[in-house]
């Protein structure tokens, strides 16, 4: 581009970006008056010892905002903006401790962010146990935990945990999950193993097979860890995520290599709060029968019965040694929605075992 071009350029774009200027200016003072508002919210909330997040509220306060737009803005791109604003605003009120599968840099601290917003105070933890131990004993407000991955199926350590632990699910948020083969130099040379998540590596493996036979794979706690060992040892390579990446300053080899190009992962927020219906809920159970011909049916009549649809199925050993399962089943509607009500009063009748895990906003 020549000079004139440069001077013309320039030219055009001088007024318009004062005009972008002098929008920010208002934003941030809306902002301001956006958050003066909210602690005053704050202040009444804390004379009712009401909880400071409430997900079914702020999940309305976007779908509103998404119905009042005219656009150009996307569903997605408000829902992110606003995500950040209520989590600014919420940390002046106080700021949530949040608890995550560790170190940093994981998809589950990806996942905790998205959910909460960036203004939080992250609590990385060693295990998907120690995180609900955690929430348990209130060092955290909330847990976010991996349950199923659209390639690998059920996080079983996770449905153990909620089948175990009194902790009730208020939330989901699904990731797209994108692997990249990362070391210290951005190349291979030098590098004997390849490290990673168990998933991560099974989500992987036809890649490694044909572009890296020559690895050896070695499964570790979280990708996450892997990306943290790649930094100090050239030795390593890691697969994980672009927060990983970042985190311990690593380049990428070959970047997307998982095997599925829809590869994405589900996490549920465990906590103690219990989400009022929204009118876009999802009620998740563990349920058992008798080992007797035709149980499982019997088992799930009652919603065919009230027109309550089924959003997941999946069987877990019980853990007994007799052969029995768990059952792992997500519902459409919240549990106090007439119809689904009318069915879990059913299943509670015809299930030799029932647990209700929470009803809570459904990720769109």
């Amino acid at each position: 581009m020549s000079s004139k071009d440069q001077s013309t350029e320039e030219q055009r774009l001088a007024p318009i970006r004062d005009k972008i200027d002098a929008l920010d200016a208002q934003i941030l003072d809306l902002l301001s008056q956006r958050a003066k508002a909210a602690q005053e919210v704050g202040h009444i909330k804390g004379g009712f010892s009401s909880p400071v997040f409430r997900p079914e509220r702020e999940r309305q306060v976007v779908a509103r905002l998404q119905e009042l737009s005219k656009g150009p803005l996307l569903a997605d791109g408000i829902a992110a903006i606003w995500r950040e604003v209520m989590s600014a605003c919420r940390a002046l009120e106080a700021r949530q401790t949040i608890a995550y599968l560790g170190p940093v840099g994981t998809f589950s601290e990806q996942a905790a962010q998205t959910y909460f917003g960036h203004s939080i105070a992250g609590l990385p933890c060693n295990s998907l146990d120690e995180v609900f131990k955690v929430v348990e004993k209130g060092a955290a407000q909330f847990g976010v935990v991996p349950v199923e991955n659209s390639s690998e199926g059920a996080i079983s350590r996770t449905l153990d945990l909620l089948l175990d632990s009194p902790m009730r699910i208020s939330g989901e948020v699904v990731l797209p999950i994108r692997h990249h083969l990362l070391t210290k130099s951005g190349n291979l040379d030098g590098v004997t193993t390849v490290c990673a998540h168990a998933q991560a590596l099974a989500q992987c493996q036809q890649w490694l097979s044909v572009h890296a036979p020559q690895l050896k794979r070695q499964a570790v706690s979280s990708n996450a860890e892997a990306a943290r060992m790649a930094s100090i040892d050239p030795t390593l390579a890691a697969i994980a995520g672009d927060p990983a990446q970042e985190a311990y300053g690593l380049q990428a080899v070959a970047a997307e290599i998982q095997d599925d190009p829809h590869n994405r992962t589900r996490f549920v927020v465990v906590g103690t709060y219990e989400c009022q219906p929204t009118g876009k809920d999802q009620t998740s159970l563990v349920l058992s029968v008798d080992n007797q011909p035709g149980a499982v049916h019997r088992l799930l009549e009652p919603l065919a019965k009230h027109g309550v649809s089924m959003n997941r199925f999946e069987s877990r050993p019980a853990r007994k040694g007799t052969w029995e399962y768990h059952f792992y089943i997500d519902v459409a509607g919240h549990a106090e929605d007439a119809k689904v009500a009318k069915a879990l009063d059913e299943l509670k009748t015809t299930a030799a075992f029932y647990k209700n895990l929470g009803s809570y906003p459904h990720s769109a």
